[in-house]
């Protein structure tokens, strides 16, 4: 069996790999040091992913495989993308630290969440995720964060958009979540009239690019809306064909971001990821749930954007035109890069995470060497 001193561990459909994929490429840089492997719980998902990287990829579909296969492998830290509950199955071996490293930072309430006491640390990207476990749950011990920043957003992949004298208007919503407390999209809204809106922006370009989970949603609302979206993209195609519109259903956003000059999306990661990147460019974030005092609160990102609660066609269209010409929330989008990244620049987060993963590696063998090798030298089994 390969030698793998570090898990990267999967359990879920293939719907949800993207969770995963984004980090495969920082997995390879961690792969140089310590050797990584991944578990998937899924065969579908275990088949897709060995497509994607070349780190060995293992199947357990059952809690006796995994059982197995843990003890075969004889790794050292585990690493969980989300908070599946089939993630306890793992965390029921007591010898590998197990740690949490999410696929992205926002602020969802599902951010900040009880799973947390679970995991032996919880990297975080920065302050504003340290503050949100703290005022988000009780007695959690803080201690276990571990700021790593954004891993991800280090990476450069190949752009995907053609240069274009027009300027570029991201709309990048997200997905109605697994529950209502949880549902901060705006494409069952908001969203067809988000689409008009921009394309009223003179000498604009709008690209539509949804959460993955968007494309496959089962709700009503939900699959209607995008479907009227795609309409008017492909409308708008028709009535200005160089003008470059599009729709983007696949792929990496990273990819799209670094080629657009705004960006309106709901609360979700990838206004992060914008703040991150594109912090010296215009957001717009979406209020589904009309409450302007819970969203300042909660969401401090909204401090430096503008809020889209209702559409009015003109109106947005004119402001989007406005922030595009005059851009007043550059200085306070640059503090609230801080509030969440800290002082991290590109590169950075990943050179942390390295150091987090290996700090790690050595604190599991000392560890476990201890409780192994009690002083009346009777062995302790984990």
């Amino acid at each position: 069996m390969n030698e793998v001193s570090v898990i990267a561990y999967f359990p879920d459909d293939p719907t949800r790999t993207y969770q995963l994929v984004q980090w495969l490429p920082v997995l390879d840089l961690l792969h140089e040091q310590h050797p990584v492997g991944i578990v998937a719980r899924d065969p579908e998902s275990a088949t897709l992913l060995r497509a994607k990287t070349s780190l060995p990829v293992f199947a357990a579909p059952s809690f006796p495989e995994l059982s197995d296969l843990y003890a075969g492998l004889d790794a050292k830290v585990v690493l969980y993308c989300n908070n599946s509950m089939r993630n306890f199955q793992s965390l029921l071996d007591g010898r590998m630290m197990h740690v949490h490293i999410s696929h992205g930072e926002s602020d969802k309430q599902s951010m900040a969440s009880n799973n947390a006491k679970a995991y032996d640390r919880v990297f975080v990207a920065g302050e504003a995720a340290v503050q949100r476990h703290a005022a988000g749950l009780l007695e959690f011990d803080t201690s276990r964060l571990v700021r790593t920043g954004r891993p991800p957003l280090d990476l450069r992949p190949a752009p995907v958009l053609v240069p274009s004298p027009r300027r570029t208007v991201l709309y990048a919503p997200t997905w109605e979540g697994d529950a209502e407390y949880n549902d901060y999209t705006s494409v069952d809204t908001l969203g067809p009239d988000i689409v008009r809106a921009v394309l009223a922006v003179p000498d604009a370009r709008l690209v539509y690019k949804p959460h993955t989970k968007v494309v496959t949603s089962l709700a009503p609302a939900m699959r209607d809306a995008h479907h009227r979206i795609l309409a008017l993209v492909d409308e708008a195609i028709r009535r200005e064909p160089d003008a470059g519109h599009q729709s983007i259903i696949g792929g990496d956003i990273l990819a799209i971001m670094p080629d657009c000059d705004a960006m309106v999306t709901d609360v979700s990661s990838v206004g992060l990821d914008w703040l991150y990147l594109r912090t010296d460019r215009p957001i717009f974030i979406t209020d589904r749930h009309h409450d302007a005092e819970r969203l300042r609160r909660e969401v401090p990102v909204s401090r430096c954007a503008d809020v889209i609660t209702d559409v009015d066609f003109a109106g947005l269209a004119a402001l989007i035109s406005a922030r595009l010409e005059h851009d007043e929330h550059h200085l306070a989008r640059a503090a609230m890069r801080h509030h969440y990244f800290d002082d991290l620049q590109v590169g950075d987060s990943t050179v942390r995470f390295l150091n987090a993963v290996s700090e790690l590696v050595t604190l599991r063998d000392r560890l476990l060497g201890a409780a192994t090798s009690p002083d009346d030298g009777a062995a302790i089994t984990a």
